[in-house]
């Protein structure tokens, strides 16, 4: 997905920011610098991909709040792009400070299947003022801080991290559902065998 944005919107480069704590994830988390270096693996053949160990070197739990604001400051970002998945952006109210992450960033929503694009419509964050939605690959829709939400149709791969973690743990293979250094990875360090 990650590629096809980048595609899609002629982007530079994607930033992936493995999160140290997920502070809204206890079930299948990993030590943070397996998490790190599969990451780095995954991405390693695409020269506009980049990995970051910034929430990683950070202590605690890890906040997408802090982490835009270190970026906009550190890395001079004038217009970040948060690319998430719909079922990531239904979830910002449960997110640490939501309000502030839609003042920091514009988005890029991925869908995935299992959603209509209609729901983002349900969103507290959308402007309820939105106008008609067409059957498009795109949508733009207009933030309560006027910030900007893009909505792609992106290629469904039907593949999910939770399905890959159960085929390892029950002895399955997910060959072509990860890149090949990634699986020797998970395989030379016993992850995910529970």
């Amino acid at each position: 997905m990650a590629e096809e944005v980048r595609e899609r919107l002629s982007l530079e480069r994607i930033m992936f920011i493995p999160s140290c704590i997920p502070p809204l994830k206890t079930k299948d988390v990993i030590d943070a610098e397996h998490r790190f270096n599969m990451v780095k693996l995954a991405v390693s053949d695409n020269e506009h991909f980049l990995v970051s160990d910034m929430e990683c070197r950070r202590t605690g739990i890890s906040y997408t709040v802090d982490t835009l604001k270190i970026l906009i400051k550190e890395e001079q970002l004038r217009n970040p792009l948060f690319i998430l998945g719909m079922d990531s952006f239904l979830e910002l109210p449960l997110w640490h400070r939501p309000e502030e992450i839609i003042e920091l960033t514009d988005f890029v929503i991925v869908t995935r299947a299992h959603h209509d694009v209609r729901e983002a419509m349900e969103s507290p964050y959308v402007k309820k003022n939105t106008s008609h939605l067409e059957e498009t690959d795109t949508l733009m829709l207009e933030l309560i801080t006027g910030k900007k939400a893009l909505i792609l149709r992106c290629t469904n791969l039907d593949i999910s991290a939770s399905s890959i973690r159960e085929s390892i743990r029950k002895g399955r293979s997910v060959r072509y559902l990860l890149p090949d250094n990634v699986i020797s990875y998970i395989n030379e360090n016993n992850l995910y065998r529970g």
